[in-house]
Order: C-alpha cells, then structure tokens, then sequence
C-alpha cells in the first residue's frame, strides 16, 4: 500500500498501528448480544474454560473423581478449542476491509481517517462475527494470571494424574504424570511416580508421550538436532535444524495472532488530568498490541517449566543450520542460511568469516555466490526492526514502557535520548549470555578454597588441583571406623522407617532402592526407644563436624546455617542390573537448573537457590559402584572422581561451577550424609533446631560448632517447619508446590 511521501516513516508508522488499534477499540467496545450469559449457556459454543478448570478442582478436592476428570479435561479442550478458534478467525478476517484500502492510496486528510476507521470497523466486524458463533460471551473474555500460571505449568495434569489413580486408570495416570514431569523435571515426586507407572501392568510406552507436544515441538526439534550434531549425522541434522527454524516460525505466528484476536483490556487513562483523548487511547492499545507480539519472541524462546527464556533462539538456530549444512556438504544452503544469519547480526566477525570461506569454497558456481537469504527470515526482521521503532517510538513520546526481547536490536533504531538506558539493559542480556563461560572460570559464591583444617586427624586428600576444579575438597579422617559402624547400624535400624522414602525404589533410577533418614525423625525414634539416644546425637554431631571444617577450609566470610541434612543410603535392586546404563543420581547442580545443551545454569525456582555450600560425608565402601564425580557444564566431560571410603568428606560450592553425579551402584549398600548450607539464616533448616529443642526439653545437651554458632538464638523450640519449605513464600508463586524437595549427592 503505498503511503503520502510528505509524511515521515515514523509518524507514517504509527498511523497504520493506530488503525489496528482502532480496529481493537471497536471490537473491544462495540455491545456483543447476552454478554451477561453464563458460561455453557448456549449449547455447542465454546465457554470459560477457566470456570471448568475451578469447578474441576473443587471437585477434586470433593474428592468426586468422576466429576473431576471430565471438568479438568474439558478445561484443557476448551483451552486448546478457544486458541484454534481464535486462530482461524485471524485467518478468516485478514482480507476483511481489503476493498477500502486502494481509497487510503488516493484520500488525503480528514477524508482519509474516515475511510481507515471504515477498513477497521469491517474487520472488527468479521472477527465479532466469527468469535461469537463459535464462543460464549464469557469465554472471549480474558483469564485471571493465575489461571495462565496454573496452565503454563501444567498443573492441570498433576491434578489428573492423582485423580485417574484414584479410578483405575493407570495408563491415563501415567500420561498425566508424565506430561505435567516435562514442564517439571524437578518433581521428584513425580519422577517417581513415573518409574511405579513404568512397572505397572496395563501400561503400555504409548503412556509416556507429552499429551503438549504439539505446542513445544520446536523445543523436541531442537534436542533432536543437538543429538544428531553429537553423533556427527549432519544430514539428520539439517533436517532437524530446518524444521525447527519453521516450526519456530509458525509457533511465534500462532503467538502473535492470539495477541490480535484474544480480548485485551482498553488502556486506562494515563493523562496528567487523568483523561486522554481517542488517539491517546488508540495509540497506547496499539502499542499494547504491539509489545504483546514483541513478547512471543521470550514466551517461544521459554521451554516448557522454565521461567527465563533461551536468549537469541531463531539465531542460534541459524548458526547451527548453516555449520551443519556445510558440515553434510550443502553450499547453497549454508550460504543461504548464514545470509539470514547475517540479517540479525551484520557486522558479526565470525559470521562474515564463514561467509568469506563458504564463497571461496563454491569457486565458480555464480548461482550459489547470488544465493539470498531466506525470505520467511526477511520477513521477520523487517517486521521487527518496523515494530521495534514504534515502539521505542511510544517509550519516547507517550510514556509506554516496553522490554525489548531481542540482543540483536541495532543502535539506531533506538531513539538517542533512549539509547543509554537500552545500552545497559543491553549488556545486561548479554552478560547474561557470557555468564556460562566466565563462571566455568570464577566462583562468585564467596568461597576461597585453602583454609586451615581444624580437627587433628584430618587431612586434605585432593584440592582444587587434583580435582580439576573450583572450591572444591577431598577431606579424609573425619570419622573413624567405629564411628562409620555406629551410623550404619543407626541407618540400618532406622532409615527404612524415616523420613518419606520406606525403602521405595529411587526417585533418580528404578535399579536402587533409596533410604533416608533426618536428624529430627531420628531424635524421634531414640525417644520412642527404636534407636539408641546415643546414635541418634552422633549423627547429629557429625553435621557440626563437617560445618566446622568446611567453614575453615571454604574461608567462609559469614556464618554457615544448616539448609538440610540427610542419612541417605542406595541399595541395589538384585537381580535388575544386568544391562544397566543409567546413573544412581544423573548429573545436576545444587543450587541452579543445569541446562547441558547451552551450557546455562538457571538459579530459578525450582532450584534450591538459597544452596550456597554441599557435602557428603561416606560411612562405607563395600558395595561396587557408586562413585562420586564432578563434569563440566555439558554434563558429559568427567573432570574428577571420587571413591567413597568410611570418613571421606567431599565438599564443594553449590553453583554452577560443580555440576556433579552418583554412578550407578550396582552391588551392595551405599550409605553417606548428604548436608548443604547457606549463608542466609532465613533459609536454616527448621527442623534440625526442632530436634535440638527436643534434646533441651529433655535436658541433654548437643555439641554445637561454636565459630559459626547462629547469633542470638535462645535455647526455645523453634516452629515445627520444614526448612525445605521454610522459604516458599521468596519462591516463584506455585513453585512452592514442588514436593518431594529432599535431593542427595
């Protein structure tokens, strides 16, 4: 369409933004027939599917299974119907209006708005039109933000997951269980529950399938081609890359379409005298609508359970492309493919690098040098950078407040007197990117590795040298035999009856059996006379043997409070190991969400991020397997191992520079403390206090480490809390549903 020239691009811009705008203001106000009707009122139309989800809960916790399966199912199918509705009505009323625009090629003025405000009203009109003969009134209005968490989250699926148990119907149970596990991978609940499904009868693999593949395929696409680019099969590789450029594409449309279409609020008045006027209105409803696409970029970039998104992913996924077309022997499309690249990054050294020797490689063949890049990706830029203008345009001139999601938005299209503010948010993102690579290099926990060691006997056998690593130590002695024996039998005694795990099979691998035992349910049972008082304070005084040591080795600059401890012991199942390739713990990080693919460490919920200081303490070696190891951040590259031995005490920082796993135990029983700590005495484990309260009410008294004894405590109860969920309310909201919180090393 073209546009009076005597109109500059940005005023030229914002006028055609503000046409869409209009378009929304007159669907958004325009009156709609039985808008007091209920949702389901009319049969066969589309309703609220977040009444259904409530209902559906409140019959769960009625515990009426029946009611609430189908309420919770219906919820998501008319979830899943409302956004495909939505989308074919975008389809539908794209050419509504058409007719009037060669009138916006020829009208100047007063003359001209008119005939843009009758294109609009058109396609208002198509949209009403088409959402209201496929959905309730109620259902075209928007949901609360809890209810988008709660489906962000998938937690319809734990509710059904319990809820098809409770009916018999495992092969459902299971499904659910693993769907919601996806976008959860820290549940360890659930993870278990997966391995009881997996043992089940009646249940088949066809259970184990993401039931929300279809809205994250790209992300399935994506380590489908990671994969193939480590075993080298660079022909699968490029497919994998391509479809996943495109499916990329087509899940960022759907996004931006659902922006369009989905009934968004009117702007509120914003004016110094608290009204504007229409064009005020238009003009902040149309950059609502515009942020909202501009946001599509961080909700498709966000993999499913994650709250950061995955910075850069339609470049990086370029990169990829075009290396892996020139690795399988692709010219043409890795040219084409770094062309496209370049469109985001122009001036990239290495980019321009590549292109040079991909031109130098083709030699004479002219119609690859000519090769363009993709025009999908043309596309996408051009409409971005157009976007990104109005935008900054209204942060400038109409107070509007917008966050770029992009790296790559180049300098001039922000407005000079934005420009100092962009370039800091700027450096922000990508110090965020560099963090990988300079963490694997520095530990910002504020531990300095080398301290003295405080107990006579105990000695330093592997530093930071020997283990190839960062604050990290090898202390053997800690305990004696007889110390190591009195734990074992404790463990024997008690730890099946402990605190959750009786025994059950790990919730790391279905070839263990797990054991746990905490400090508190063991002061619990010496009291009902199940284990010895004795025993008991041992275990105890252990947790303030280690805390003592690692205070002084790690140089710690503030007190060390407990976050958790735990008498951990992994048996192997006889007779299920032949074959057996897994871990007993796969490789993970203490205190971040380990992302091997890029190499990122997430410090997010549901990563116990207060985690500031780890360490098991072993009590035996006659089992086979079972070693302690540190990695890399790919979680492949071993950089040390150790073997557990009575009395060894391997310490560590709990960040991303100690990813670390368990191999598996194939024979025997492997019995170790597993204890962290933090710097933050908000976050101490409650329940250890508890147990020491338990101990004063009885008149005995517990060995404490006095150089890092906690400042001003009273010898009272403190409240009977978890400390594992002590801290919920400094978690991300529903984070806090995460159960099964108790981790070992």
């Amino acid at each position: 369409m073209a546009l009076c020239a005597n109109h500059n691009s940005v005023y030229v811009a914002l006028h055609i933004s503000l046409i869409h705008s209009l378009f929304s203001f007159f669907y958004l106000t325009s009156p709609v027939a039985g808008i007091g009707a209920s949702a389901g009122s009319a049969s066969g139309l589309i309703t609220s599917y977040d009444v259904l989800y409530y209902t559906g809960v409140r019959a769960y916790f009625s515990e009426e299974w029946e009611k609430a399966a189908e309420l919770l199912e219906k919820s998501m199918s008319t979830r899943e119907a409302l956004f495909r509705t939505r989308r074919q009505c975008h389809e539908e009323c794209v050419p509504a209006g058409h007719e009037r625009l060669p009138k916006l090629d020829t009208e100047k003025g007063n003359v001209w708005d008119l005939w843009a405000v009758d294109w609009v009203q058109r396609r208002a009109e198509c949209v009403r039109f088409c959402l209201g003969r496929a959905v309730t009134p109620a259902g075209q209005l928007p949901v609360s933000a809890d209810i988008e968490y709660e489906f962000s989250t998938r937690n319809p699926y734990n509710f059904l997951q319990v809820v098809y148990w409770k009916l018999g119907k495992v092969q459902k149970a299971a499904s659910a269980a693993h769907t919601f596990f996806v976008a959860n991978p820290s549940h360890l609940e659930m993870r278990n529950n997966i391995e009881k499904y997996r043992r089940m009868e009646g249940v088949t693999e066809d259970a184990f399938q993401d039931r929300e593949m279809e809205t994250e395929k790209h992300w399935a696409l994506y380590d489908s081609a990671l994969t193939s680019e480590a075993s080298s099969d660079w022909t699968h590789a490029v497919e994998k890359w391509m479809d996943c450029v495109n499916e990329t594409l087509r899940q960022t449309d759907e996004c931006r379409a659902q922006c369009e279409v989905a009934s968004q609020r009117l702007p509120e008045n914003r004016g110094e005298d608290g009204m504007d006027g229409v064009f005020e209105k238009a003009a902040a409803l149309s950059l609502s609508l515009l942020s909202c696409q501009q946001a599509c970029v961080t909700q498709v970039a966000t993999r499913p359970g994650r709250i950061s998104a995955q910075e850069d992913l339609l470049p990086t996924q370029l990169e990829h492309l075009h290396i892996a077309q020139f690795k399988a022997g692709d010219l043409g499309g890795a040219v084409r493919s770094l062309r496209s690249l370049l469109l985001f990054y122009p001036s990239d050294k290495d980019s321009l690098s590549n292109l040079e020797l991909y031109t130098e490689t083709l030699g004479g063949d002219t119609e690859a040098h000519g090769t363009k890049p993709s025009q999908e990706i043309a596309r996408y830029v051009s409409r971005s950078l157009q976007e990104k203008k109005l935008l900054y345009f209204g942060m400038e001139n109409l107070n509007f407040n917008f966050t770029d999601p992009d790296l790559w938005t180049p300098e001039e299209v922000v407005p000079e007197l934005l420009r100092d503010t962009w370039r800091a948010e700027k450096e922000v993102l990508n110090e965020k990117l560099k963090a990988g690579e300079k963490e694997l290099e520095m530990d910002d926990s504020g531990f300095y590795a080398g301290g003295p060691v405080p107990q006579v006997g105990v000695t330093i056998s592997m530093d930071d040298n020997s283990l190839n690593g960062t604050n990290r130590v090898v202390l053997d002695g800690v305990l004696d035999q007889k110390e190591c024996d009195t734990v074992l039998r404790l463990a024997t005694a008690a730890a099946s009856t402990g605190d959750g795990y009786r025994g059950r099979r790990s919730p790391h691998t279905p070839h263990e059996k797990f054991e746990g035992l905490t400090v508190l349910r063991a002061v619990k049972l010496a009291q009902d006379g199940m284990v010895n008082q004795s025993d008991a304070k041992l275990l105890h005084e252990m947790g303030e043997r280690v805390r003592t040591l690692l205070h002084s080795y790690f140089r710690s600059p503030s007190g060390l409070h407990f976050s958790y401890t735990h008498l951990v012991c992994r048996s192997a199942i006889t007779g299920d190991q032949e074959g057996r390739l897994d871990l007993s713990h796969p490789v993970h990080v203490d205190n971040c969400l380990l992302e091997p693919e890029t190499r990122q460490c997430w410090r997010e919920p549901p990563a116990f991020t207060h985690r500031d200081l780890s360490a098991v303490l072993y009590l035996n070696d006659d089992f086979d397997g079972g070693e302690f190891f540190f990695t890399d951040r790919d979680a492949k590259t071993v950089t040390a191992r150790v073997k557990p031995t009575c009395g060894r005490l391997v310490g560590f920082s709990s960040g991303p520079v100690n990813p670390h796993g368990v191999t598996a135990v194939t024979a025997g029983r492997r019995c170790a403390l597993a204890l962290w700590f933090t710097k933050e005495k908000h976050h101490r484990d409650m329940e250890r206090e508890e147990a020491e309260a338990l101990w004063a009410a009885d008149g005995q008294s517990v060995t404490k480490g006095g150089e890092v004894k906690e400042e001003g405590r009273e010898g009272t109860a403190a409240p009977a809390r978890s400390g594992r969920s002590g801290s919920q309310s400094s978690r991300s909201r529903g984070r806090g549903r995460v159960t099964g919180g108790k981790d070992e090393l």
